[in-house]
């Protein structure tokens, strides 16, 4: 079992930035790891907002793309969410998830934080 806890978020005026980490108990870049940054928002479905794999690949929501960067540690058990130019509509929290499909006879595991609210006012 691996927790995951995640820090950084708070209060921050529209146009400002805040860093989220994602901390975990070992490391979760694992072969074939994905570890996702998600939001949500009261009232809203829970949101993908960033992706990053084992391999080191990258992916966004188009919501935040050029404004957030999602990063990893060479140790690999903490991931990063650079988040810049944050907007109100960027209000939610924001959850760190691993995850891995099982293959073969590699484990799959899929893990969550406990969350990080992020408020951005106008």
């Amino acid at each position: 079992q691996v927790q995951l806890v995640e820090s950084g978020g708070g209060l921050v005026q529209a146009g400002g930035s805040l860093r989220l980490s994602c901390t975990a108990s070992k490391t979760i870049f694992s072969i074939n790891a994905i570890i996702n940054w998600y939001r949500q928002a009261p009232g809203k479905q829970r949101e993908l907002v960033a992706v990053i794999t084992s391999g080191g690949s990258t992916n966004y929501a188009d919501s935040v793309k050029g404004r957030f960067t999602i990063s990893g540690d060479n140790a690999g058990n903490t991931v990063y969410l650079q988040m810049n130019s944050l907007k109100p509509e960027d209000t939610a929290i924001y959850y760190c998830n691993a995850h891995r499909e099982p293959l073969l006879t590699i484990a799959g595991y899929d893990y969550w934080g406990q969350g990080t609210q992020v408020t951005v006012s106008s």
